[in-house]
């Protein structure tokens, strides 16, 4: 193992090394993230999965980085012009710019205004010139004329490319000057003429001026998007004389022959050859950071949204609202499973309304459904009002929830759905959809894109390979940490378990209907093509809630049930005591330092298994707060300033975050409104998910906006 790039890992991340080593040793023997995070916390100090992705990121870019140096000193040395020092400059950079800074005056170079000069014999003069000893430069540019240079001038001119390109490649005025332009430069934006922009979406950036230092990276990604959509002009401005005489006192000597030449070349190099490489470093770099930054608010956003308390044990009505299709209908038992279907033509143009309220009470009362689950997509207000009026009428304990359907039509048209689904169209998969999603979010949403589900910023604008492999991740440690009953669960949401491809997940599927499901985590090992590595990095993630084995509901791995019933016997308690008030107070009492040794287990292991014997159906969603369950209706007429109303974070952006308070429309609450202390973003204090308390500050119905204030 590179020493070298453990200390340089241990510097960044500031773990220690014998972790770090510990940790890219276990990904080398092909194990996943969540796995090492969750069941080898001994070795790795009880990294999250987060911290072990960083180690796992930073060491790649690092050997990527160490490897691009090796091949840039071999190619200088191969010219014979490697010197120790420049060696030792090469090895210590930690940003691949800087290494290939170093290589530009060796690289070899491509067709350029400077090679042609040297071609046509220009080298020589361009040397006298760079001495800026006394001559006649127009006399002494005679002497280099001929059939391809024909004038003294074209031997000026073509001299000077070659001295502002020597110029260009040295690395230091490079640093230099990157340095400056982040430091003092500024952003400009300006309309570009006759550009249209009808609703003025970039309205504040028509006349625009920022510091690079402190443009936010939101404001950088909508400026990048209305350059792209050919609305905006972006430029820097910045001192150019201050780097010219930079570089002039570096390269003109005092009362030099030449002096007015080399001003020249300075300028050259600088306007034509330095800055518009610098300006797209720059420009790129600030573009890198708003798209990190978008990027981990959708993962936060993501989270939020995949760790929202499921709603079990539930019969659950799903409605997909629609105007001259009908409203789609779907009941799903407890389980989730599809009991009936339906639709129903409550408004215009058809306006059953009679109709369709008989059709739904039967079904409420057939199927005993506690809670419909109404899709907020087109005509959900009014199917919102349909159903409130029916439940008040007819005295019914039915509450309603408006769903967020984001996705919901990606899903209904999938193949995913029609696998499931085959003979629905896809609004009637999309009813099923949104009744399940309420149920267990986690289960539904993952048979998303999560692209689709619409809980980011900017996410269309952001390098799209970055993102999904973000929100993968997200969505398969979100996956784990919450653990899957492996005898409901469908093959897409297995697929998310640590270890399962998707052949092996369809092959779990197959064996459990043919088999009747599984009687304990054992049985798991005789699905096909699922070997020994795959078995160890799945089965602490798959549960078995009511199968032979107690542990086997439990987070605790099979390798570990050894000094589990060992604990259990030490208690002087039976496996039937598992959950039990009585095993909770004898574990309470316990040393886990001295259980630990006795049992030959390490203590973060110790504790894991503890905590899992106290609770061993605990489902870490129930942490977070439960969804607004509604039994009436506002619109946005009925709200007036200095209401006090409940809502749901529906998404959280760098301004603000938008929260559902049961009209049609969502409210900001503006980040100078959230807290009345000091905050950078909101994610310091809310997250996709969360209930919150608010109260209106102002309504336009017209542009049909909300303000919301979260303050006492």
């Amino acid at each position: 193992m590179n020493e070298q790039l453990v200390k340089e890992l241990q510097s960044t991340t500031g773990k220690q090394a014998k972790y770090i080593r510990n940790v890219l040793e276990l990904l080398g023997e092909k194990n996943t993230v969540p796995f090492i995070a969750r069941y080898r916390k001994e070795m790795t100090g009880g990294m999250d999965e987060e911290e072990i992705k960083e180690i796992s990121d930073r060491f790649t870019y690092l050997e990527n980085l160490e490897k691009r140096k090796q091949e840039v000193i071999r190619l200088i040395d191969e010219q014979g012009l490697l010197t120790e020092d420049l060696r030792k400059n090469i090895l210590k950079q930690t940003v691949l710019n800087r290494v290939e800074d170093l290589y530009r005056p060796f690289k070899q170079k491509k067709k350029t205004r400077a090679t042609e000069a040297k071609r046509k014999g220009l080298g020589p003069f361009a040397e006298r010139i760079l001495l800026q000893e006394p001559m006649d430069v127009e006399a002494a540019a005679e002497e280099f004329t001929g059939e391809e240079v024909e004038t003294a001038e074209a031997a000026v001119k073509g001299a000077l490319d070659i001295i502002a390109e020597k110029i260009s490649d040295e690395p230091k005025y490079r640093s230099y000057i990157l340095k400056v332009i982040r430091d003092t430069a500024d952003m400009v934006t300006t309309k570009k003429k006759n550009a249209e922009d009808p609703t003025g979406v970039f309205e504040m950036y028509y006349s625009y001026q920022e510091p690079i230092r402190k443009i936010v990276p939101h404001r950088v990604l909508a400026i990048n998007r209305g350059e792209k959509l050919g609305i905006l002009g972006v430029r820097m401005e910045y001192d150019l004389e201050r780097l010219k005489r930079y570089i002039g006192k570096q390269e003109i000597k005092e009362k030099s022959a030449t002096g007015r030449y080399m001003e020249t070349a300075v300028a050259d190099a600088l306007k034509r050859l330095i800055m518009p490489s610098i300006e797209r470093e720059v420009r790129n770099g600030l573009t890198e950071n708003g798209e990190q930054h978008a990027i981990d608010i959708f993962a936060e956003n993501l989270k939020g949204l995949l760790l929202q308390p499921p709603l079990k044990g539930r019969v659950i009505l799903g409605l997909d609202p629609a105007f001259r299709t009908g409203c789609k209908m779907a009941v799903i038992d407890h389980s989730g499973q599809f009991i009936d279907k339906g639709v129903i033509y409550p408004h215009p143009p058809q306006k059953k309304y009679d109709a369709a309220k008989k059709s739904v009470l039967e079904t409420v009362r057939k199927y005993e459904v506690s809670l419909i689950a109404i899709g907020n997509g087109t005509a959900s207000r009014e199917t919102e009002l349909f159903v409130s009026e029916l439940v008040k009428e007819n005295g019914l304990d039915t509450q309603f929830i408006i769903v967020n359907e984001a996705g919901a039509s990606v899903y209904s048209a999938s193949e995913i759905a029609r696998e499931e689904f085959p003979g629905f169209n896809v609004e009637e998969r999309s009813a099923v959809s949104i009744a399940r999603r309420v149920q267990d979010p986690l289960s539904e949403l993952v048979k998303i894109d999560p692209k689709s589900i619409g809980v980011g910023q900017y996410q269309h604008d952001v390098n799209q390979k970055n993102l999904a492999e973000t929100l993968d991740f997200v969505v398969e440690t979100t996956v784990n940490r919450v653990g899957v009953n492996v005898n409901t669960a469908s093959h897409t949401l297995l697929e998310h378990v640590a270890g399962l491809s998707p052949s092996i997940s369809k092959n779990i599927v197959k064996y459990r209907n043919e088999n009747d499901g599984f009687n304990t985590r054992k049985d798991i090992g005789k699905v096909p093509r699922l070997g020994a590595k795959t078995f160890e990095q799945c089965i602490g993630f798959l549960r078995i809630p009511e199968g032979g084995e107690p542990l086997d509901q439990t987070p605790i791995h099979p390798e570990n049930y050894k000094a589990a019933y060992g604990l259990i016997m030490q208690l002087g308690l039976q496996k039937e005591d598992i959950g039990t008030d009585d095993i909770s107070k004898k574990l309470d009492q316990i040393n886990i330092g001295e259980m630990a040794a006795s049992l030959d287990t390490g203590i973060p292991t110790l504790q894991d298994i503890i905590e899992a014997l106290k609770s061993p159906t605990r489902d870490i969603r129930d942490d977070f707060e439960t969804p607004l369950l509604k039994s009436d209706v506002l619109s946005m007429e009925d709200l007036k300033e200095g209401m006090k109303l409940s809502g749901t974070v529906r998404n959280v952006t760098d301004f603000g975050a938008f929260v559902d308070i049961g009209v049609k429309q969502d409210g900001l609450v503006h980040i100078s409104k959230m807290t009345n202390r000091f905050i950078k973003h909101p994610m310091e204090v809310l997250s996709v998910g969360d209930i919150v308390d608010v109260t209106v500050t102002g309504v336009d119905i017209g542009k049909g906006r909300i303000s919301l204030s979260m303050k006492n």
